[in-house]
């Protein structure tokens, strides 16, 4: 199922064909992990991501990629945020609730790091939005009011079309760009995956390979169509 990327890093193996294959949603809600868990992990997710989207702003081309950059990070703060309200609301200390994922997230970011505006643009747009896809669907798993109030706040602040608007303009100013960021894309989706399945594997439910294929296919899927909308290679 493994090989190895371009850095040396494991990642997943996904079908040529998932650019073409229909696949119907699969709902992720049997391999939802406790609440505390999930909440931990997905919050401390959102503050790395607003952390990374913080820096990215001093490296903007212009004022108006900063002024997009700052929206986006805005967005994200928010999400986390909303999380904590969650973690608190269940009477428990939200930074220690976060402390156990703080490794396996810093090393995430760690491996996505870029000093180049447009490479940590793309890496939110491709990350968030999968990451966000996951968190989403293991919330079905979770209690009526716990799920509604939290597939809320994860679905709050969508900036896709904001980014893809700011990616493109730079893309067709610069047509070399699209090259480098589709190559970079590629690069990202693997981590991005290893960290969508670290949570699905939080669950007390064995998440086997076999069983996880059409999640994986369908979140290829999604990722295929956010860099269709920028005009690049998945």
């Amino acid at each position: 199922m493994g090989r190895r990327s371009e850095r040396g890093v494991p990642t997943l193996q996904w079908p040529r064909s998932s650019r073409h294959v229909a696949v119907s949603r699969v709902e992720l809600g049997e391999f939802t992990p406790d609440l505390s868990v999930y909440l931990g992990q997905a919050a401390y997710l959102e503050l790395a991501l607003f952390e990374t989207l913080a820096r990215a702003s001093a490296s903007a081309p212009h004022v108006r990629a900063q002024e997009v950059t700052g929206r986006v990070a805005g967005s994200t703060l928010d999400r986390h945020r909303g999380l904590v309200a969650e973690i608190t609301r269940l009477g428990e200390d939200a930074a220690a609730t976060m402390a156990p994922h703080v490794a396996a997230v810093d090393e995430f970011r760690r491996r996505t790091a870029s000093d180049d505006w447009s490479e940590a643009i793309l890496a939110a747009y491709v990350g968030a939005g999968l990451l966000n896809d996951v968190f989403v669907r293991l919330a079905a798993g979770l209690d009526g009011d716990h799920r509604d109030r939290i597939v809320r706040v994860l679905e709050a602040g969508d900036d896709e079309a904001v980014i893809v608007a700011e990616l493109s303009l730079a893309i067709e100013t610069d047509p070399a760009l699209a090259s480098r960021l589709a190559l970079w894309g590629r690069r990202l989706v693997g981590d991005v995956l290893l960290v969508a399945r670290a949570a699905i594997s939080a669950s007390h439910v064995a998440a086997d390979d076999q069983r996880l294929e059409p999640v994986f296919t369908e979140l290829i899927a999604a990722h295929t169509r956010r860099m269709d909308a920028l005009g690049l290679t998945a």
